[in-house]
């Protein structure tokens, strides 16, 4: 019994690595779909003559001996090729993540290069511009955590939009890099298919695509801590856009996302700072920033703020005035 369980659990993991090899090869869209159909059916045809063997011929040592052999041998072979996967910065990138953001740091002064202000159409079509902004670091004044959400309410992209004295907000956000012609899979992000990119943007840009173009559900939540801690995180941004601008790195769907590096950099300020499911289930991110008393009117119940934190589309107004507007209480425009 003992022998039979062991081997029905030897048998499952190695169909779960099965599984893996199968998908981590179709989702490499560089490679030909007939050539990936056909290294696909060979893995699976393996495992199920290895599963076979373990079934109907272990007895035989000569046959297990060399269908162990045999599937071990494409085990190495498979994570030998996933070993060669390397990140890159030089793609054929699609126009929105074209550029990266960078930055200089000049006492309390900022200057990012190549922060996103697309003028977006109602067809998703753009005026594309990348541009050059300076920040007084000292002029920080606010720091707001934006979910985007389209699918799932346990499912969303999270922002994190800086705000200044003068008005301006600049908002970073870690997306997938796609390439030209490229699409989002949650799947193909378990499976080295996009490198991760740190974006600036305006928030006329980056916040009005979600409300008004894709007609995402986005919440703004307003953080409640120290200036201190604000800029701190502003610099742990430019770090990590500086980092990630000269040594490229994978996005992954579980643990290099939009939420995942938001909890890295706030972990580097904050070693102690807790670790939660909601941190990997970013739909849920506001409730745990409730939670741990990080949100502005924690007195209020969380219902109230999640209600009042939902942003309309905002219609016809201008771009340097779309950031106070929705930052308007409803009704008021």
């Amino acid at each position: 019994m003992i022998k039979t369980l062991f081997i029905i659990a030897w048998l499952m993991l190695c169909a779960a690595f099965t599984t893996w090899t199968v998908l981590a090869i179709w989702f490499q869209s560089h490679l030909s779909q007939t050539f990936r159909f056909g290294i696909m059916i060979a893995v699976a045809c393996i495992f199920f003559a290895y599963a076979a063997t373990w079934f109907l011929y272990r007895q035989n040592t000569y046959a297990m001996w060399s269908a162990n052999i045999i599937f071990v041998g494409m085990c190495a072979i498979v994570l030998a090729w996933w070993g060669t996967m390397k990140p890159s910065l030089n793609r054929d990138w699609a126009a929105d993540v074209e550029h990266t953001v960078t930055a200089d740091v000049q006492g309390g002064t900022i200057t990012f290069r190549n922060v996103r202000d697309f003028t977006w159409n109602a067809d998703n079509s753009f005026v594309s511009n990348w541009k050059s902004e300076t920040y007084d670091l000292n002029e920080l004044n606010s720091v707001d955590v934006l979910l985007s959400y389209w699918t799932h309410p346990a499912i969303a992209h999270t922002l994190i939009s800086f705000g200044f004295s003068d008005g301006r907000h600049l908002v970073f956000s870690a997306e997938i890099r796609k390439k030209k012609g490229q699409e989002f899979s949650s799947v193909g992000g378990f499976f080295r298919s996009f490198e991760l990119a740190m974006i600036a943007a305006e928030e006329s840009d980056i916040v009005y695509l979600r409300t008004n173009v894709r007609k995402e559900r986005v919440y703004r939540y307003a953080i409640d801590v120290e200036r201190d801690l604000m800029q701190a995180m502003l610099l742990q941004y430019v770090e990590k856009a500086n980092d990630l601008a000269k040594n490229p790195a994978f996005y992954n769907t579980m643990t290099s996302n939009c939420t995942t590096v938001v909890f890295d950099l706030v972990r580097l300020l904050e070693p102690q700072f807790p670790f939660d499911y909601r941190v990997l289930l970013s739909g849920y991110l506001p409730e745990f920033l409730y939670d741990n008393d990080l949100l502005e009117n924690t007195e209020l119940p969380f219902s109230e703020i999640h209600r009042k934190a939902l942003l309309s589309p905002v219609g016809a107004v201008e771009r340097d005035r779309f950031s106070g507007a929705i930052r308007l209480p409803a009704g008021a425009m």
